[in-house]
């Protein structure tokens, strides 16, 4: 069933249009004030071929941070993230996007912590052996 409001034939007419341009549904959503879901699922029912932003785009060419986020940072990620999730009407993938923020914020958390106690252990293994 439909979460969004229902496209008008001349919305649906915009939508060919700009997807025949080779618009981007990021692009598309942007402009018509719809989401890139709504985008992506009405190209899906009129059979629109729609073309990914960056087709080669794999979880290898993910952009590693020149320094780690805080604690501090994370847990901002996630409130925001539940407070994203609190308001009505989300659609299944904006809760399954939220779910996965909140899980990697978790685990985020997680794994800084024991770098900070492996980086503890570390300087005070350093220091012994400097002793000797």
């Amino acid at each position: 069933m439909p979460s969004g409001k229902p496209w008008s034939p001349e919305e649906e007419t915009e939508l060919k249009q700009l997807i025949a341009l080779g618009q981007s549904p990021e692009s598309i959503a942007s402009q018509m004030g719809k989401t890139p879901n709504a985008i992506y699922q009405k190209c899906l029912k009129l059979g629109l071929v729609v073309e990914e932003e960056n087709p080669t785009a794999t979880s290898s060419s993910i952009t590693l941070p020149k320094e780690l986020p805080s604690v501090e940072e994370a847990l901002k990620i996630l409130a925001g993230a539940l407070k994203a999730s609190s308001k009505a009407g989300l659609d299944r993938v904006e809760i399954q996007r939220l779910q996965v923020i909140a899980t990697l914020a978790r685990t985020y958390k997680e794994l800084l912590a024991d770098y900070i106690d492996y980086r503890r252990i570390e300087h005070e293994l350093g220091r012994g052996y400097r002793r000797h």
